[in-house]
């Protein structure tokens, strides 16, 4: 396989877009920053820093509740975002885009909203082993408030979902799906439009868990034709504590709320109560402003920059990395799926992933160490946890060069 690199940068993309975001200028124990750890968070440009200080210098003010000038400047910044979600993952609707607190809300609000009123003992939900434990533990909690059982699709050696073994699963008590769309632990990505389409075919609601997806593909949830799609901000270079569930409307509209307080509703009376309409049912208490327009921010950051690029610059950057470490003999690494985005997880010969990952930030490198919030996986694999290394459109292949000499590095102290 012929060599990626750099190059001398011709047209200086990379080093302009490596230059939009300020914590990539930093050092880290004496070192230049390597941030390999975006598949936790994502860093965040300029822009987005800059849109959030903004709000609070200029607008800061209570949404949907007030008729002075900031008032209504900080309610038309909100709801502009909620347009600009919609258009930006081909929601038909604005009303269809819910702000949560990120993609563990989001699936949360499906999970006792959606399906617990659709359950009784013995109905069936369907995940996979790879989920992340957001998109495990509120369905064990729904299973255990109902009766319902939990069944988990399993993958192939290469950490692959293989379609019929998921198709196996339906029953005549199967009541909800819930998939990652891509692993945030080995990269996979699954193939959704045929999970979508299955669970369709049979009138069985499904959610896509595309936390890791958003920052990599470009999403329409409409071409999908999936029931719900959730992610979070702060892994698409926009803020913590803001994320999004796109829900179709007919099952909006069906699904009681999830929380109650101000903003969520239309009359309060103590005979009862009337609920505002679709999105604000679902939007109790004051929400993340600040975070809300940061979203915005960060959702016009990716549009100007292109999923064109995106692609072309994270593909070469994982051809790359995968290369130049198969080249050090101690690696194995853990998820070879055909298809995968923007993660390699790997094992350092029988060293533990917390000592490398110690190494390695002593070097300047962030990674990864552990189970990744996916404990039934690591132990489908039987291994306490990976390394992981995951590769963003701003990173370049001297962070991957760096990360190689640190590991080799690594190697030579714990082997």
């Amino acid at each position: 396989m012929a060599s990626v690199s750099d190059g001398p940068d011709p047209d200086g993309r990379l080093t302009k877009v490596r230059s939009e975001f300020p914590i990539l200028s930093r050092s880290v124990n004496g070192q230049p920053l390597v941030y390999l750890d975006n598949a936790a968070t994502t860093q965040k440009p300029g822009v987005v820093i800059e849109r959030m200080r903004h709000y609070y210098e200029e607008e800061n003010s209570n949404v949907h509740r007030g008729v002075h000038t900031l008032s209504q400047a900080a309610t038309d910044a909100y709801e502009e975002t909620r347009q600009k979600v919609a258009a930006f993952v081909g929601a038909e609707h604005p009303s269809e885009i819910i702000f949560t607190k990120g993609t563990t809300e989001a699936i949360n609000l499906v999970a006792w909203s959606c399906a617990r009123p659709r359950l009784q003992p013995g109905d069936e939900i369907i995940v996979t082993v790879m989920e992340h434990h957001s998109n495990i533990v509120p369905w064990q909690l729904v299973c255990e408030a109902t009766g319902a059982v939990l069944k988990v699709a399993p993958i192939d050696a290469r950490g692959f979902l293989v379609f019929e073994s998921f198709t196996d699963l339906f029953s005549e008590r199967t009541r909800f799906v819930s998939i990652s769309h891509i692993s945030n632990a080995l990269g996979t990505i699954n193939p959704v439009k045929q999970l979508i389409d299955a669970a369709r075919a049979r009138d069985i609601p499904i959610l896509i868990d595309g936390a890791q997806a958003v920052p990599h593909l470009k999403v329409d949830v409409r071409a999908l034709d999936c029931d719900f799609y959730a992610f979070s901000g702060h892994k698409m270079f926009g803020p913590t504590g803001i994320g999004v569930l796109y829900g179709r409307e007919s099952l909006l509209e069906e699904m009681p709320p999830w929380q109650g307080g101000g903003d969520m509703i239309e009359h309060v009376r103590f005979s009862g109560t009337t609920y505002a309409a679709l999105p604000h049912k679902f939007e109790a208490g004051t929400p993340n402003i600040a975070g809300v327009v940061g979203l915005a921010a960060a959702v016009e950051y990716l549009e100007n920059l292109g999923y064109g690029f995106i692609y072309s610059q994270e593909e070469r950057l994982m051809e790359y990395a995968l290369e130049q470490l198969a080249e050090i003999d101690e690696i194995q690494f853990i998820g070879t799926a055909p298809e995968r985005a923007g993660v390699v997880s790997f094992l350092l010969g029988s060293s533990h992933p917390y000592d490398v990952g110690a190494i390695l930030d002593r070097l300047g490198i962030a990674v990864r160490t552990g189970h990744h919030c996916a404990e039934p996986l690591m132990d489908h694999l039987g291994i306490p946890g990976t390394v992981r290394a995951s590769l963003s459109f701003y990173n370049s292949t001297e962070d991957v060069d760096r990360l190689c000499r640190g590991l080799k590095q690594a190697a030579s102290m714990l082997l």
